[in-house]
C-alpha cells in the first residue's frame, strides 16, 4: 500500500515545500496590496481639497516640494501618479499569478507523477477489476480541480486577507465605527458562506462521480468497438453512453446553479450591508467630522473590499471541492501493489536457461475458491516441457504465476534454486517470458511494437523478423518497420500478431520461454516453419509450451497433465501415451 497521501494537509506541506517561492510571491503580493490599498483614499482626498477646500495637506506638499500651484497640473500629476501605481500593481500581480502557477504546477506534477508510480506496481488482480475511464477522470479531472485551487484559489486568498487587512488599517484611521461595522458584517458573510459551502463540495463530489462513469464507459465502449459492431450492439453500447452523458448533465446543472445561486445569496447579503452601511456613512457626514470626500474614500474602499470578499466566499467553495477531488484520487492510492521485495542475489546472471521448482502451490482469485491446488512441478535447466489440459483446467493461470503476475496463496516458486519471495517481480519477468494467445500491439509503428521503445540494431529486428517468419508481413507494409499497425493490431491477423509477440520475444533473448497457445491463430504449416526457425534459438533455454494441438508440444521432452486446478498425471509422452490416450484424444 502506498503512504502517499492526497489532503488539503498534504497539498499545504507540499505548497510550503517552495518555501522560497512561497515568501518571493507573498512579498510581491504585500507590495502589490500596499499600492492598491493606497490608491483609493487618492481620488477623494483630491476632492475634499480641491472642490471643498478641505485641506488634508497634499496640496501643500505638492505647492512646498513639487513647485506646483496650478490645479490643474495638480490633477494631472495625481492621475499620472496613480496609473504608474496601478500599471505597477499589475505588474507585481502578474509576478504573483506566474510564481504560484508554477508552484500548482509542479505540485500537481508530483501528485501525478505518484499516481503513475503508484499505478505502474498495482498488483495485477487490482488492475484486472479496475475502470481505466474512472482511473483517468482522476488523472485528469481532479488533479485540475486541484491545481485550479492551489494556482487561483490560495494566491487570491493572500491577496485577498491582506488588501482587506490594509483596507481595515486605513478605514480605521478615516472612521474607527464604520470600519468596525465592516468589520462585523464581513466575517458574518464569510461564515454563512462556510456553512453553505459544504452543500456545495458533495454536490461537486457527485459530479465528479458522474464524470467517472461517464468517461468509463466512453472507454470501454470505444476500446471494444471492433466487438461491439461485430456484435451489431452499438445501438446498446452508445446508448449506455448517452445516458451517463444524460446523468452527467443533470449533475452538472444542479451544481452550477446551486453553486451559483450560493455566491449570489452572499452577495446579496454583502450587497444589503453595503446599502445599509452607505446610509450609514452619509449620517456619520451630517452628525460626525467625516468630509465627503472620506465619505467617498470609505465607500471606495468597501467596493475595494468586494473583490477580496468574495475571493474568500469562492475560496470556501474551491476548498470543498479540492476536498472532494483529494477523497477521489485517494482511491487510485489505496489500490493494492504488488510486493515489494529485497533481492540479494540474481540466480539468472551469467545463464542461458534456469530450472524451475514449484512446490505445494494454491492459488485463488476468490476465497474458498482454488484455481490451482497443491500444484508440484520439476522444470529443469534447458528442458522442453509442455502443460495440457482441458479448458479452464488452470493452465494460463499458471503460466502467469510463474512469470509473477499474481501472488501465491501458498507454497514457492524456486528459481535456480532461489526462492520467489527472494526475487524482485521485475527480476523475474526480466528472464522470464510469457507469450500470450491473444498478444497486445500498441498503436504505433512496427519498431515500436518489435522493441517496445529499447534499443535494438537493425540487424537483431531482421533476424527476429526472421526467425517469426515476419520477413513477407514486413515486405508488404508501406512504410516498412515504420508503418503503424493502427488500433491494437487491427491491419494484421491473429496469426500475425502472434508472431510478432514472438518476435518481441526473440528480440527480449530471455532466459524462460513460456508459450502459452501462442501460435494457436497459426495453420499447421506455418506452425511447423516458425519452430524450425526457432529451434536454435530456443536450444539452450528453458521452454514451456501450454497448447492443445498435439503437434505444438511433440517436441516436448516431459508434460504434465491439469485438471481442475491439479496435476494428475506427468511424465514423457511415449509415458503418458502407453498409460491413456484420453490425455490426448482432444488435440489435433
Amino acid at each position: 500500500m502506498s503512504t502517499q497521501k492526497c489532503t488539503i494537509k498534504t497539498l499545504f506541506s507540499q505548497l510550503l515545500s517552495h518555501k522560497k517561492e512561497v515568501v518571493t510571491g507573498n512579498i510581491i503580493a504585500i507590495l502589490s496590496t500596499l499600492i492598491l490599498a493606497f490608491i483609493p483614499l487618492v481620488i477623494p482626498v483630491l476632492i475634499d481639497e480641491l472642490l471643498l477646500g478641505k485641506e488634508h495637506g497634499f496640496m501643500a506638499f505638492a505647492n512646498t516640494y513639487l513647485d506646483i500651484e496650478n490645479k490643474g497640473v495638480y490633477v494631472v500629476v495625481v492621475m499620472s501618479v496613480i496609473v504608474v501605481l496601478r500599471l505597477i500593481a499589475a505588474l507585481l500581480e502578474i509576478q504573483q499569478v506566474k510564481i504560484f502557477v508554477a508552484i500548482s504546477k509542479s505540485i500537481t506534477y508530483d501528485l501525478r507523477a505518484s499516481l503513475l508510480a503508484h499505478l505502474k506496481k498495482i498488483s495485477l488482480k487490482e488492475f484486472e477489476m479496475m475502470r481505466v475511464g474512472a482511473v483517468t477522470s482522476k488523472l485528469v479531472t481532479d488533479i485540475e480541480t486541484i491545481d485550479g485551487f492551489v494556482s487561483s484559489a490560495i494566491s487570491k486568498l493572500v491577496v485577498s486577507v491582506l488588501l482587506m487587512l490594509f483596507s481595515a488599517i486605513v478605514l480605521f484611521g478615516i472612521h474607527w465605527q464604520l470600519a468596525l461595522f465592516i468589520l462585523i458584517t464581513n466575517p458574518i458573510v464569510i461564515l454563512f458562506t462556510v456553512k453553505m459551502s459544504k452543500s456545495i463540495g458533495a454536490l461537486k463530489k457527485e459530479e465528479n462521480k458522474a464524470v467517472e462513469l461517464f468517461q468509463s464507459a466512453l472507454s470501454e465502449t470505444l476500446e471494444l468497438f471492433h466487438q461491439i459492431r461485430a456484435a451489431n450492439k452499438e445501438e446498446y453500447f452508445f446508448e449506455e453512453s448517452r445516458a451517463k452523458a444524460e446523468t452527467l448533465k443533470e449533475h452538472a446543472i444542479t451544481y452550477e446553479y446551486k453553486s451559483n445561486a450560493a455566491q449570489k445569496y452572499s452577495s446579496l447579503i454583502f450587497l444589503t450591508g453595503y446599502e445599509v452601511f452607505r446610509a450609514l456613512g452619509i449620517f456619520a457626514v451630517l452628525y460626525s467630522d467625516l468630509s465627503v470626500g472620506l465619505m467617498l474614500a470609505i465607500f471606495t474602499y468597501l467596493w475595494v473590499m468586494v473583490g477580496p470578499t468574495h475571493d474568500i466566499i469562492n475560496f470556501q467553495y474551491v476548498l470543498s471541492s479540492a476536498k472532494a477531488a483529494c477523497q477521489r484520487i485517494e482511491t487510485v492510492f489505496e489500490m493494492e501493489q504488488e510486493p515489494e521485495i529485497s533481492e540479494h542475489f540474481n540466480p539468472f546472471i551469467g545463464k542461458d536457461a534456469i530450472g524451475i521448482e514449484v512446490k505445494n502451490l494454491s492459488f485463488s482469485y476468490h476465497k474458498n475458491k482454488n484455481i490451482l491446488s497443491s500444484v508440484n512441478m520439476s522444470i529443469k535447466e534447458g528442458s522442453k516441457v509442455a502443460i495440457v489440459g482441458a479448458s479452464g483446467s488452470g493452465k494460463t493461470t499458471l503460466s502467469n504465476i510463474l512469470v509473477g503476475f499474481y501472488p501465491l496463496n501458498e507454497g514457492e516458486i524456486f528459481y535456480a534454486g532461489v526462492s520467489n519471495k527472494a526475487l524482485k517481480l521485475s527480476t523475474i519477468r526480466e528472464n522470464i517470458y510469457l507469450i500470450l494467445q491473444h498478444p497486445k500491439l500498441f498503436n504505433d509503428t512496427m519498431r515500436f511494437n518489435l522493441t517496445l521503445g529499447k534499443p535494438h540494431s537493425d540487424e537483431a529486428i531482421k533476424n527476429a523478423l526472421h526467425i517469426a517468419q515476419l520477413d513477407d508481413v514486413i515486405e508488404r507494409l508501406d512504410l516498412g518497420l515504420e508503418t503503424l499497425v493502427g488500433r491494437d493490431g487491427i491491419k494484421f491477423s491473429g496469426g500475425q500478431r502472434q508472431r510478432v509477440a514472438i518476435a518481441r520475444m526473440i528480440l527480449s533473448d530471455p532466459k524462460v520461454v513460456i508459450f502459452d497457445e501462442s501460435t494457436s491463430a497459426l495453420d499447421v504449416h506455418t506452425e511447423v516453419r516458425l519452430f524450425g526457425a526457432l529451434q536454435d534459438f530456443l536450444a539452450n533455454k528453458t521452454v514451456i509450451t501450454i497448447a492443445h494441438r498435439l503437434s505444438t508440444i511433440k517436441s516436448a521432452e516431459y508434460i504434465y497433465v491439469l485438471e481442475d486446478g491439479v496435476v494428475v498425471d506427468s511424465g514423457s509422452p511415449k509415458e503418458l501415451l502407453e498409460k491413456d490416450q484420453s490425455y490426448f484424444s482432444s488435440m489435433v
